[in-house]
């Protein structure tokens, strides 16, 4: 990987083998869970790509794919707060099967609201995978249901999680060093 990132990145928190192996797991237990259903996965853009692309590549059962964009960061390294629909899903969910697929579960607001915002059209079911878990930021009641890595509270990028849209395209995921993020 280009060095230009890489000379960037405090620490390599998970490594390329690492994520292989845990989203081959969440797969299978998707699968088992869903076996003779055909759920939804419902990729929160930008950050969840490459784990959605790799997850569904992982689930044995019949499955869709839809995608939605929300933003509650803009530039910074801290959730607004304020949650935006930026573009919706493609087809209706209700009385379907979802799984919310993401990146990251960090304060838990943009999530938290999400969930709320899909629930509300009337799914059969609602369950949320995340890649990454970081309780110690939670600040809303949410859960995943399914979990890849809990994380500790630093910035981390990779594997489609960004800094202002950079970074996404390291095979791991690495934890960023704070001078990169505190510049201005």
């Amino acid at each position: 990987m280009s060095s230009c990132m890489e000379k960037d990145i405090e620490k390599i928190l998970l490594s390329q083998e690492e994520l292989k192996n845990r989203v081959a797991q969440l797969g299978a237990q998707i699968s088992a869970d869903y076996a003779g259903k055909e759920p939804v996965l419902v990729s929160v853009l930008r950050g969840s790509y490459i784990f959605m692309a790799d997850l569904t590549r992982a689930i044995d059962c019949m499955c869709r794919v839809d995608f939605m964009a929300v933003s509650s960061y803009g530039s910074g390294t801290a959730s607004s707060g304020q949650v935006n629909i930026l573009k919706d899903l493609s087809d209706s969910i209700e009385g379907k099967d979802i799984i919310v697929v993401e990146d990251i579960l960090d304060s838990g607001n943009t999530l938290f609201y999400l969930m709320q915002v899909l629930q509300a059209r009337h799914p059969a079911s609602i369950k949320l995978c995340t890649l990454l878990d970081k309780p110690s930021r939670r600040t809303k009641p949410i859960q995943a249901d399914y979990s890849g890595f809990e994380v500790p509270d630093a910035f981390v990028v990779g594997y489609g999680l960004d800094y202002d849209e950079k970074y996404r395209n390291l095979p791991y995921i690495g934890i960023l060093k704070p001078q990169v993020y505190e510049k201005g």
